[in-house]
């Protein structure tokens, strides 16, 4: 049966703004408070959504949140009507409305943890919305999150979907943005790859000192148990303390795989010669070949691949076999990283072309191509039972780009997130976008 990766790009909100909240995520707190315009941001994803449909790929979208999230501020003490619990907490509490404004939920990548139904002991494709409980501002995410997943993959049948994990720092849990899965053919059993910061209850394992190791081992072992996973197709590995406390927060800053493929960093996982040939040895079980493009120190500094965003890329398999790169334009930017990719591609490596998009909004806020999106691999089957509103078409990336145009502010600073109206225009967008998307009622304001 044929299968597909399926990459389900997320909207960026309304509210986009650069409230530098993410410690640990370099361009968060490099470009905090800058002004911010939701509208590019928006129509910078959409573009990108929609050159990957035209390649070919099956795309697919993923609504934001309600933001602000007056729910969120009631449950810390605020009261009265909505536009008085804003100015209380504008004038109070700042950084909290800044918090509860935030559009992080456009960076998907974070939204769960997918396992298809090749993988899985009851052969459904699972979703594990991430508790994101690190952050405070992503912590609010996930409930907004399992309701839009339910919607998009409704099908009881071919789907199953999990509450977040507990939220507590022991269960800590960032999504598919640590999680990779490795697999001969999207519809074949396949390796899942669990990368995680630190373990919560045994201190042998070593741990970052400067920034937080924001996934736990404890947290990717409970999803592949709730995924009913099997100890063959499971490898977990620790990421590198010390390229944690130099900005790579999550997995998805330092290594990208797909396929047959793992592309990284010299310096991205403790013990890589043993991971390596764990997944190698584990991929070779289930009849794949498993390849890794290490890129060394000497070519692209840690430091580079942080600020470019060289590995916060997609990785898609194309139908001679050979891989397709989309990265961002930072990586043409930077010298060093732009020599090594045009190093790569003319020597025949199996990554074959790398496309360049500008992606700068989201960038600047600490996020690149691969954050964007949430990949589900799904056999013909499965793919059918999707909702159809939220697969990309000529004519729905056509009615987004008005939809953004009709509802979305071209610049957005902090001082504008006090502003009343901006929950009334954000609210009246995602009213419409529910029924652009066929998506039922998800959001807090529609379930009253």
């Amino acid at each position: 049966m044929t299968a597909h990766e399926v990459n389900f790009d997320g909207l960026v909100g309304p509210t986009h703004n650069y409230g530098g909240l993410s410690y640990g995520n370099v361009a968060s707190q490099s470009n905090s408070q800058q002004g911010s315009n939701p509208k590019e941001a928006a129509k910078q994803g959409l573009a990108k959504m929609k050159a990957l449909m035209e390649m070919g790929y099956v795309q697919g979208v993923l609504a934001p949140q309600e933001r602000p999230d007056v729910a969120g501020l009631r449950s810390l003490g605020f009261t009265g009507s909505d536009a008085q619990v804003i100015a209380a907490a504008a004038r109070d509490a700042m950084p909290l409305l800044v918090a509860s404004c935030s559009a992080s939920s456009m960076w998907v990548a974070n939204a769960a943890t997918v396992s298809p139904s090749a993988d899985t002991a009851d052969g459904r494709v699972h979703f594990t919305a991430a508790n994101l409980n690190c952050k405070y501002h992503r912590s609010l995410e996930h409930p907004t999150t399992s309701r839009v997943l339910s919607a998009m993959f409704a099908d009881a049948r071919h789907f199953a979907h999990h509450a977040a994990l507990p939220a507590v720092a022991q269960f800590g849990d960032e999504g598919a943005a640590n999680h990779t899965r490795f697999c001969r053919d999207y519809g074949e059993a396949g390796v899942e790859f669990f990368v995680y910061g630190r373990s919560a209850f045994d201190n042998r394992y070593p741990a970052p000192q400067r920034y937080p190791a924001r996934q736990t081992l404890e947290a990717s072992q409970a999803v592949a148990r709730l995924h009913g996973l099997s100890e063959a197709g499971v490898v977990f590995a620790q990421q590198n303390p010390s390229v944690i406390d130099q900005g790579v927060f999550h997995n998805d800053v330092i290594a990208v795989g797909n396929g047959e493929l793992l592309f990284h960093h010299q310096d991205a996982f403790l013990n890589t010669d043993q991971v390596v040939t764990e997944l190698a040895d584990k991929l070779a079980a289930r009849g794949g070949d498993f390849r890794a493009i290490s890129v060394p120190r000497d070519q692209v500094s840690v430091d580079d691949a942080v600020r470019s965003y060289l590995f916060n890329s997609q990785l898609l398999s194309r139908v001679d076999g050979s891989m397709l790169l989309i990265v961002p334009e930072e990586c043409r930017s930077n010298s060093r990283v732009w020599d090594y990719l045009s190093a790569l591609t003319s020597d025949k490596s199996a990554i074959s072309e790398v496309r360049v998009f500008d992606l700068k909004q989201s960038m600047q806020n600490g996020g690149g191509p691969a954050c964007l999106r949430l990949r589900v691999a799904l056999n013909q089957a499965e793919l059918a039972a999707v909702n159809p509103g939220v697969i990309m078409t000529p004519a729905l990336y056509d009615r987004l780009n008005v939809w953004v145009d009709r509802h979305y502010r071209d610049r957005l600073v902090e001082t504008d997130l006090a502003d009343p109206q901006l929950l009334d225009e954000c609210r009246s967008a995602l009213d419409e976008l529910t029924q652009i998307l066929k998506l039922g009622a998800i959001y807090p304001f529609q379930l009253i």
